[in-house]
């Protein structure tokens, strides 16, 4: 394919993402950046070439190796190049993948971030205890990083509940996650608690939310962000007086990991966290055999 015929045919692919796979927004830019990035080095470095093939794909690898970028950031972008290109075969612009012919970069194995279970509860107990906890956006913020920490579901999951996606009676969540697959989740007393002083403050303001409204709210009545609740963690964390790196998806990975110290098993937590494969949620074995080890290797009279 001729390097100058990319881009008009990324914006037909974001739209069948968007369309036929049911991504979110954010995904969608993701996938485009990623693609334009792609088509701006192709573009540059074409010196006569007729098509892109899989050495315009491992010389655009090479780039982003030296610029430098994670090992992670590339896979990311090659698994984006694989499925563009896929898409093109199947609509008949190209006759085969090139991108298949490139390995992807061994991965470095990383360990979560996560708090510890003693940590993690300081954190939440002491919203409690902030002066401005009862109101309408302290019993909000307590809601929803309760909610984060109970059932492990990602953030942007966090923000598109619904009021009538949480059965406060059954203890369960009706969740909404990659892909527009819906998942079932359960969660805690103490987070039911808080989402129902949260939503009894709403009433009393005359903001009573329907089945189909927002469960969180921002400032101006309309759906909290993504960013809005990163930047209200840091806040809570900074007040908390807590020294240890955080962000949503870390209370994510402390649920994970609390949960698999605790004996739980990791296909339930796999299921919980609604993973595709059981291999991503296996990272957080790592972490709790390194905190067992850890244990016994201090506690051990003949270690």
């Amino acid at each position: 394919m001729d390097p100058s015929r990319l881009k008009p045919l990324i914006g037909a692919f974001v739209e069948a993402l968007a369309g036929e796979k049911g991504y979110s927004p954010h995904t969608c830019q993701a996938y485009a950046r990623d693609l334009e990035e792609f088509a701006d080095f192709a573009l540059s470095a074409d010196q006569g070439a007729r098509e892109v093939d899989y050495l315009t794909i491992r010389a655009y690898l090479g780039f982003l190796h030296r610029r430098p970028n994670k090992k992670s950031t590339i896979a990311r972008k090659l698994s984006a190049l694989r499925t563009f290109f896929g898409f093109l075969v199947r609509h008949g612009h190209v006759h085969h993948n090139p991108a298949e012919a490139v390995a992807t970069p061994k991965q470095d194995k990383t360990i979560p971030n996560y708090l510890p279970v003693d940590e993690m509860f300081r954190i939440l107990d002491g919203m409690g205890a902030d002066p401005r906890a009862d109101h309408t956006l302290g019993l909000r913020n307590r809601a929803m990083f309760e909610t984060l920490y109970s059932t492990g579901i990602r953030v942007s999951e966090l923000t598109g509940l619904n009021v009538g996606d949480v059965d406060d009676r059954a203890g369960l969540v009706r969740v909404m996650g990659k892909g527009q697959k819906q998942r079932i989740v359960a969660i805690g007393a103490k987070a039911v608690a808080a989402i129902a002083a949260y939503r009894r403050r709403l009433h009393l303001e005359g903001v009573a939310g329907a089945d189909h409204d927002p469960l969180f709210l921002n400032k101006d009545s309309g759906r909290i962000t993504t960013r809005s609740v990163a930047r209200l963690l840091k806040q809570v964390l900074a007040k908390s007086g807590s020294i240890l790196p955080a962000s949503p998806h870390s209370l994510r990975h402390s649920f994970a990991t609390h949960m698999l110290d605790a004996g739980a098993d990791l296909r339930l937590v796999q299921e919980l966290l609604g993973h595709k494969s059981l291999s991503t949620t296996q990272r957080y074995t790592h972490v709790s055999i390194d905190r067992l080890m850890a244990v016994y290797d201090k506690a051990h009279p003949r270690k």
